[in-house]
């Protein structure tokens, strides 16, 4: 049943979560939108350069698509610890040193992650959607991004953040339960994030802010999509079921560990990054979460060449297995079909 949704414009109310990264590929979102749901370009860690060319390539589809940005914490190095920093480097050298590495005890500091060449970008190029994830920028670069023609929507995982939300001037929420796969959008990342259905959530969201809501956050199949949308979304968001999908940029090592009973179930972590995220349980998350500071994205930063040496090894347990709660209904084939299966309820 076709369904058109009024704040995307889609035949389809099925959204391909934004999975930076690398899964969420320019092949991915052609298919997305072939079968009539809604693709986002994942803008999270792309240089402004590389940012605007994937960009310019979804573009070159000739689809209506959105783009999902990492909201800069201002005050994310003055909150970093620097002890615990160093402590946790020390703690993760030999695990960084079965692949060769030695990790940098010096933490990355002042990395917006080239958020004003993509909002430049964006206020030059306008897309159709522009969803914030992490937080809120200046009420004016919201202002700024809605004058040049694109719907914007924040990320929020409560009542709260959504009312917030709200009075910056946003055009819509994506509301994300905790079952949701990859990092939390939590505004506090000191926040612990306890349990609560995604459909609950939005209905809490509904009515506290009273504009239209995109669901994330444990979509395992299409009674899920049903569910939320009877619960008050617009559309559905889905991101872990399509990691194993045949346009997906999934590495081997992550599209195997989504059917390796050795691992799982998922579980909320800030070991690899710093910030809270749901991935598959592993080896390091064992090891590591108890001793994992605070610390986005100095830690993000620290792991990443032992998490991409891994990843390049075939070693599941010290690379992040970013998956939502869902993730054994994770399909391989075209990700068209996942998409209208998806819809097939409604």
């Amino acid at each position: 049943m076709a369904d058109t949704s009024d704040l995307l414009a889609t035949d389809l109310p099925i959204v391909a979560a934004p999975m930076a990264g690398g899964p969420g590929s320019t092949a991915l979102a052609g298919a997305v939108a072939a079968a009539g749901g809604f693709p986002f370009v994942a803008g999270g860690y792309l240089t402004g350069a590389a940012f605007a060319e994937q960009v310019r390539a979804v573009q070159a589809l000739g689809v209506p698509f959105g783009v999902n940005l990492f909201v800069p914490a201002d005050a994310a190095d003055d909150e970093l610890d620097m002890a615990a920093f160093a402590a946790y480097a020390a703690r993760l050298q030999p695990e960084a040193g079965r692949h060769g590495l030695t990790l940098d005890p010096r933490p990355v500091t002042g990395d917006r992650d080239a958020w004003p060449e993509k909002l430049e970008q964006l206020l030059a190029d306008p897309v159709t959607v522009v969803s914030l994830t992490f937080g809120l920028p200046a009420t004016a670069d919201i202002a700024a991004l809605r004058r040049a023609g694109s719907r914007v929507l924040a990320t929020v995982t409560t009542a709260e953040e959504a009312r917030a939300a709200r009075d910056a001037g946003v055009d819509g929420l994506v509301v994300q339960g905790p079952a949701a796969g990859g990092h939390s959008g939590t505004w506090d990342p000191a926040r612990t994030i306890t349990p609560v259905r995604t459909a609950d959530l939005v209905r809490d969201v509904v009515a506290a802010a009273g504009l239209p809501v995109i669901a994330a956050g444990g979509v395992d199949g299409a009674d899920a999509v049903r569910d939320l949308r009877a619960a008050g979304a617009e559309a559905v968001a889905v991101g872990t079921l399509l990691l194993r999908t045949d346009e997906a940029g999934t590495t081997p090592t992550h599209r195997n560990a989504l059917t390796n009973p050795a691992l799982g179930p998922t579980v909320i972590t800030r070991a690899f990054t710093g910030r809270p995220a749901r991935g598959l349980r592993n080896g390091f998350i064992d090891a590591h979460e108890s001793a994992a500071p605070l610390g986005y994205p100095a830690i993000h930063h620290l792991t990443r060449p032992l998490r991409r040496a891994a990843a390049d090894a075939g070693d599941p347990d010290r690379v992040h297995l970013w998956a939502g709660t869902g993730y054994t209904k994770a399909r391989t084939g075209p990700a068209g079909d996942a998409v209208r299966d998806l819809a097939r309820l409604l």
